[in-house]
């Protein structure tokens, strides 16, 4: 972060907000969501050009992409089956720095391998817009550029290493942002390598 770039209003950034115990309880969680819910690797909207990323979800909605277009739905696209439940370990996270804010209805899981990114976007799928996203990194850390409601406007660089938690709200809600690159070996908590972002999402109003 630069005084010239500076984040937006809303964007709060908790370092090390969830201990080595604490990660590591949360992928032992996700293994058991992934059991039922396997990560696949989505296509964009018309070209059908795959993302660099697996995913999954957990809760009652889950985000997904095809050549159709960007939307949430109930089941899995592969396997038809419902998303398994969110860990409640990341509930109480979500209570704890988005306690005004209605439960969580989905929890998008994005495995990021050497070489994958994830493009400036902004998360408008949802229906409403007033809860924030709250977003766990676990695993390797990401170089996270963040900007401000156009994609032309000036962004900010820096570092999500394990166990750091971002909340986006307020402006940041619809703030541009992605994953410009990850940085190998920096974290040894899975053993493969790599790395997990968990984003948690109000969908629904009210």
């Amino acid at each position: 972060m630069t005084e010239t770039s500076p984040v937006p209003a809303g964007f709060r950034l908790l370092p090390g907000y969830l201990d080595r115990a604490a990660q590591e309880d949360l992928i032992d969680a996700l293994r058991a969501a992934l059991a039922e819910a396997p990560l696949f690797r989505p296509v964009m909207p018309r070209t059908g050009k795959p993302f660099s990323v697996r995913m999954s979800n957990c809760g009652p909605l889950g985000w997904v992409s095809d050549r159709t277009g960007y939307r949430y739905q109930e089941f899995h696209p592969e396997t038809g089956r419902r998303w398994s439940d969110i860990p409640p370990v990341l509930l109480r996270l979500w209570a704890e720095v988005a306690p005004a804010a209605p439960l969580p209805e989905a929890c998008l899981i994005n495995f990021y391998e050497p070489g994958a990114r994830m493009g400036l976007h902004q998360d408008r799928d949802e229906e409403t817009f007033d809860a924030p996203v709250v977003s766990v990194s676990l695993g390797d850390t990401a170089m996270f550029r963040i900007g401000g409601l156009s994609r032309k406007d000036r962004t900010a660089s820096l570092r999500l290493a394990s166990g750091d938690v971002a909340v986006l709200a307020s402006t940041a809600r619809l703030a541009f942002h992605g994953i410009d690159r990850i940085l190998a070996g920096t974290s040894t908590l899975l053993k493969a390598g790599g790395r997990i972002n968990l984003t948690l999402r109000r969908v629904t109003a009210g």
